[in-house]
């Protein structure tokens, strides 16, 4: 296609009309500019059309224009009409706005390969919902991805070009988060000193004077920004995750090289450690109201009056077999009697209960490794042969009164057989935990006193991986076991006992120590 740099001047004759070619000062190479005209590929409809733009002071400004033109043009193949119109369409558009630039090369390559628009910048927030709109995950895990998109990712970033993303966008994302943490930590403090003036802690009814200044407390209370929660060290992390994936899927789509995602540095968010509730662990609790870790285990003496308390209650097997054989919350209220044999004392994880939102919903357990069997302990069998009595008796029951019961197969179910809402076992667990007088753990941490036991009982870093069915055995030993002090003490003991010493106090040394330091014979 023809194509040609000139140059021109915007003289005018007697008549007002531009001279053009014919300006006789022309001959001078001072006066005038240089323009560039390219033919672009005819329109769909077959009408033929041009790349024109002047202003450019010399002939080698031109000239690169001119190429940049060409290189752009040259992008689809002979034979391919349809992308030489999308790229005659581009320039086109380009060459109507003297102002617009050129668009980059490499740019318009990638997108042209792909399939995406020319014409159009795609921002950062529509490369996500595009991206989100395309996974094909478990819900549970789309619903994070697209909480992470719409709280925080979409907001702070969403209306940044996609192919200008860099890194020092992301640290100013995160920073940002970090000045929102301080500011939501600032009015949680607030709250809570404002809800300790609104609040008459005496058990008598408060006196008349003291009547009018709560509420005026609690009006003002009223007013207060409801709590809101920190975006922790981990949840940053899994924001990165999220935002790292998605530019992944540009990249594999070739509308990026670069994922600035994979370039910021963030807080580790590892697990946190969990910690006994030793003796001296809670006496600081009951005085100050704080656990010593996010992470808390009971003690077997603990764990054992937490069961004694909440056998008779009608939950009590399921809470029995998360203590002993470490299942998830979901896992355990997914459970199926068909996936249990009572007679080989196996247990098969096979289906979950996880939220959708508030609404409970079946899925395949969390990874391939949480689908496994699991033995159970015969007082643990005999737990669930009694449980399962007891359903029996319940569903009898309501039989005769005439009430309806749906057949879910679940172990662990309401009174009329639907499935249990996994946060309101953990209500009921909490409620127990309050009318037993134990220090405060959460439902899952009965997975880590689980792991606790299982060590206590002589079983090694292996064999909780096994149980507890997790990925990699780094996982397990990071986060999940907990040695307890008596078990702790034992192996401290054994280690010292494998070393012969001389009794302290100038008794004679012994035979094998004696072996190890005597001086060498001079025969």
């Amino acid at each position: 296609m023809k194509g040609s740099t000139y140059r021109r001047c915007y003289c005018r004759g007697r008549d007002g009309k531009s001279l053009g070619k014919t300006c006789p000062q022309l001959t001078s190479r001072r006066h005038g500019v240089y323009a560039v005209r390219q033919e672009l590929p005819a329109r769909g409809d077959g009408t033929r059309r041009s790349f024109s733009r002047a202003g450019y002071a010399t002939a080698k400004e031109a000239q690169d224009i001119l190429d940049k033109v060409r290189a752009l043009l040259a992008l689809p193949d002979g034979n391919d009409h349809d992308g030489q119109i999308r790229i005659g369409d581009l320039l086109e558009n380009i060459s109507k706005d003297k102002k617009a630039p050129l668009p980059d090369l490499e740019q318009t390559r990638r997108r042209f390969r792909a399939g995406q628009p020319l014409t159009a910048l795609l921002t950062v927030g529509d490369w996500l919902d595009e991206w989100l709109e395309g996974k094909r995950r478990r819900k549970t895990t789309l619903n994070g991805y697209a909480s992470h998109i719409r709280v925080h990712l979409r907001p702070r970033i969403g209306h940044l070009q996609l192919d200008r993303l860099n890194v020092g966008h992301l640290v100013e994302m995160f920073d940002a988060i970090a000045d929102d943490n301080e500011t939501i930590e600032a009015e949680n403090a607030e709250r809570r000193e404002q809800q300790e003036r609104a609040t008459w802690g005496k058990r008598s009814r408060p006196p008349a004077s003291e009547t009018e200044r709560l509420a005026v407390e609690r009006a003002k209370l009223a007013e207060m920004s409801p709590y809101r929660r920190v975006t922790g060290a981990a949840t940053q992390q899994r924001i990165r995750a999220t935002l790292r994936a998605a530019l992944n899927g540009a990249i594999s789509q070739q509308l990026l090289t670069f994922n600035p995602a994979a370039h910021v540095e963030l807080e580790s968010g590892k697990r946190p450690k969990a910690l006994l509730w030793t003796d001296e662990h809670v006496a600081r609790w009951r005085e100050t109201g704080e656990a010593p870790s996010a992470v808390m285990v009971w003690t077997p003496t603990q764990v054992g009056a937490f069961l004694d308390h909440a056998e008779s209650d009608r939950l009590y097997a399921l809470f029995h077999l998360i203590a002993f054989r470490g299942l998830r919350r979901g896992e355990a209220v997914g459970q199926n009697w068909a996936d249990i044999d009572l007679e080989k004392g196996l247990l098969r994880v096979s289906t979950t209960i996880v939220q959708d939102g508030w609404t409970p919903m079946e899925s395949a357990p969390k990874t391939e490794d949480s689908a496994a069997a699991i033995a159970l302990g015969p007082a643990t069998a005999e737990v669930l042969r009694e449980h399962r009595v007891r359903q029996l008796a319940e569903r009898a029951a309501r039989a005769e009164d005439r009430l309806p019961w749906t057949d879910t197969g679940k172990a662990f179910v309401q009174e009329d057989g639907t499935w249990l809402h996994p946060e309101k076992v953990s209500d009921v667990f909490r409620r127990l935990c309050r009318e037993a007088g134990l220090p405060p753990i959460n439902l899952r941490d009965l997975r880590h006193v689980a792991a606790t036991l299982i060590h206590a009982g002589g079983g090694d870093i292996h064999t909780i991986k096994e149980t507890l069915r997790h990925g990699t055995i780094q996982l397990t030993s990071d986060t999940y076991t907990s040695l307890l002090p008596q078990v702790d003490m034992e192996a401290a003991k054994n280690a010292e006992a494998q070393v012969p010493r001389a009794r302290r106090g100038g008794s004679p040394r012994t035979a094998a120590h004696a072996a190890l330091t005597q001086e060498p014979s001079n025969d």
